[in-house]
């Protein structure tokens, strides 16, 4: 298993139905609390171990989740509300590096992930098809703009990919 993946690599879809759509709101509704489960019990030794060798600790990716929803439910509110934004990237690891990323708050990011989540999930539910056709551009990423349907299924991926880190170590510690 690469330890970078644990669920697999992005695979970026060229066309999502309306069951996809609705599946992949209802995997970024489910996140909060699969990051629960996930750190459910883990004491600080635990989360302060690296997910794998020269990887982030579990408590920087239980920080990470939160910082990097936050940037994509902005992301959702330019693309609806300009046409084809160009978005503002952030260096992920150095934010990670942050003293934010290595507190002892993870309650806190998960209570940020839980309402960034509610609030993500009320707006997607809400929106038509037209509008999850809706584009931005993303400067590290040449080429296209990225859709909101792609946007929502690359965050439903990231979601369930972070804690399958977390899980993954967990088995491999045995802190089950």
């Amino acid at each position: 298993m690469d330890l970078r993946y644990p669920i697999g690599r992005f695979q970026r879809p060229t066309e999502i139905s309306a069951g996809e759509r609705a599946d992949y709101i209802e995997a970024i509704a489910a996140a909060p609390a699969a990051f629960s489960d996930a750190i459910r019990g883990l004491d600080n030794a635990q989360l302060d171990t690296p997910y794998r060798p020269e990887g982030w600790t579990v408590r920087q990716v239980v920080h990470h989740v939160p910082d990097s929803h936050l940037n994509a439910y902005i992301r959702f509110k330019l693309a609806l509300t300009e046409q084809n934004p160009t978005i503002k990237p952030y260096s992920e690891n150095l934010w990670a590096e942050l003293p934010d990323s290595r507190s002892p708050l993870v309650a806190e990011s998960l209570a940020i992930l839980t309402g960034v989540h509610a609030r993500w999930t009320f707006m997607m539910r809400a929106m038509t098809p037209a509008e999850f056709s809706r584009t931005f551009v993303h400067p590290d990423h040449p080429g296209a703009p990225m859709t909101l349907d792609v946007v929502l299924a690359m965050y439903a991926w990231h979601g369930r990919h972070h804690a399958g880190h977390i899980n993954a170590l967990r088995d491999r510690m045995g802190w089950r």
